[in-house]
């Protein structure tokens, strides 16, 4: 089943392997904006179903992480613009990863104090300036608890950035709601203690997230609009939110009437719990629309989780880094280039060394 084609509503992949959204830290400087560069790394893997770009701020106060690609200004998205192209002159498709990290930020990316839920500081650190110059991982600062009209603002902002994403030529966006980031600091009880309609009880805390989904949507069309969610995750020193996968399962049914170009689970990462099969079946009863799944899976689990009717897609991740041919390789059974030392070295920053150098098979 990975290799068959895929379509739901007006998404036609042709075939089941997604690309992971994967920050890298290219953009061109002053401005966060797309280049030459980026265009050719996603150019090189648009055999992939579909690629899901690496998150893209929705405005300033969004950026938690240097040199990633905004999608908030008419540069970042001129910038864009040569991503999508190359991506679609090789006959592929590709979403935009809308992003808002909230607290997982600081002062000195995000140009003020970043926002959150409620104003609790979680230990975390983030890609940025050094004092003594150059860019490393630096803590992150107290946060401070967004206001309601601070809420609406954000949610326009996001609905503003799917519009940007259209008119770069992108096929969809997808909403990162995974990972402890802004969106899921509002659905967790150790990040939002908020007493207003956006905290307290399940309902509330989902509020800003069905908001947001709701009104990128609309503005966009809900076939063209995704979310990955990240509920057996847990990021930082929290323990495991004892609802979170009970408020998941509601949000989900909640979510479903929209149906979705798919909901995207990020799973076996950071501090993780395995996925039982009762939650996948809950997941099928309550929305019967496009899942997909990534982490660390490889062709063959892929395969099998597809062959049980748990997922419709499956993203990959790091092996897109080495392997820009992956669809190729795994249809044919070759080997795969693994991800070594010298490749985590290059995740971040740097130029094309460790980006765009990696050998196909018929260029090895």
């Amino acid at each position: 089943m990975l290799f068959t084609p895929h379509q739901f509503a007006s998404l036609h992949l042709n075939n089941r392997i997604a690309m992971a959204p994967m920050t890298r830290s290219r953009t061109d400087q002053p401005g966060d904006i797309p280049n030459d560069l980026m265009a050719t790394y996603y150019g090189q893997r648009a055999s992939a179903g579909l690629i899901i770009t690496e998150g893209a701020p929705i405005s300033a106060v969004a950026r938690g992480y240097a040199m990633t690609p905004g999608i908030y200004t008419e540069e970042q998205i001129t910038g864009w613009k040569k991503v999508t192209s190359a991506v679609h002159q090789a006959g592929g498709k590709i979403f935009v990863q809308l992003w808002h990290v909230g607290r997982r930020s600081h002062h000195t990316i995000a140009g003020e104090t970043p926002v959150s839920a409620s104003a609790i500081k979680e230990p975390d650190q983030v890609f940025g300036p050094l004092p003594e110059g150059g860019f490393g991982m630096i803590e992150t600062d107290q946060p401070r608890a967004l206001s309601q009209q601070e809420i609406k603002t954000t949610i326009a902002d996001f609905v503003q950035g799917a519009k940007n994403a259209m008119a770069a030529g992108f096929d969809g966006v997808e909403l990162h709601g995974a990972h402890g980031y802004l969106i899921d600091q509002f659905l967790r009880i150790s990040s939002n203690q908020r007493t207003d309609d956006y905290g307290g009880s399940q309902d509330n805390r989902m509020r800003f997230m069905l908001e947001v989904t709701e009104a990128v949507a609309n503005a966009i069309g809900a076939d063209k609009v995704a979310i990955r969610l990240s509920p057996f995750v847990t990021e930082g020193s929290a323990q495991p939110d004892p609802e979170i996968i009970e408020l998941t399962i509601k949000a989900l049914a909640k979510l479903a009437h929209l149906q979705l170009a798919y909901v995207h689970f990020s799973e076996n990462i950071s501090n993780y719990t395995q996925v039982p099969d009762s939650f996948r079946q809950q997941v099928r009863e309550v929305y019967p629309h496009p899942i997909m799944v990534a982490g660390k899976y490889t062709v063959s689990s892929a395969q099998q989780i597809l062959a049980q009717g748990f997922a419709d897609l499956v993203a990959f991740g790091q092996p897109f880094i080495t392997n820009p041919d992956l669809v190729y390789r795994a249809r044919n059974q070759l080997p795969l280039t693994p991800v070594g030392d010298d490749a985590h070295s290059t995740f971040y920053g740097g130029g094309a060394a460790g980006y765009t150098d990696y050998a196909t098979v018929t260029s090895a």
